[in-house]
């Protein structure tokens, strides 16, 4: 269930008690205080936009450079285990549970737990017209 009123919203507009890695006049990074593993931080813009269709261009490469940017640091700093998942959930639907854009950085080590469970079939091809007939309707 989405999250309402935006608590990103409010510790930009508060000042709220938070752990900051990054910050700019358009972007902003911090600690997520119910992580997933060690280290797992959001970075979000600064206005409110709740969805990825909802975000400008300036806005998408404001975001992803502020990713690229605290994933490099992470990596030299020795944060990041074995790898990293960089994750966007987008709608109710798409597990998106606070109604304000924002990008997880999580990093990873083997057997830390957590997981990407995907449903049954999964992997199972599908046929060529079935593909041409969502791109041609996209």
């Amino acid at each position: 269930m989405i999250e309402e009123p935006c608590p990103f919203c409010a510790i930009l507009s508060s000042g709220s008690e938070v752990s900051y890695v990054y910050h700019d006049d358009a972007v902003v990074a911090f600690m997520d205080h119910q992580p997933i593993t060690a280290g797992h931080l959001l970075v979000v813009p600064r206005q409110h936009l709740e969805r990825v269709a909802d975000l400008d261009d300036v806005t998408w490469m404001r975001v992803w450079h502020a990713v690229r940017r605290i994933t490099g640091a992470l990596e030299r700093s020795g944060a990041v285990g074995e790898g990293m998942n960089v994750l966007v959930l987008d709608g109710e639907a798409g597990f998106q549970d606070v109604a304000h854009f924002h990008v997880h950085l999580v990093p990873r080590t083997a057997g830390d737990g957590f997981s990407l469970t995907f449903p049954p079939g999964y992997g199972a091809p599908t046929n060529r017209p079935q593909l041409d007939a969502y791109a041609a309707h996209l």
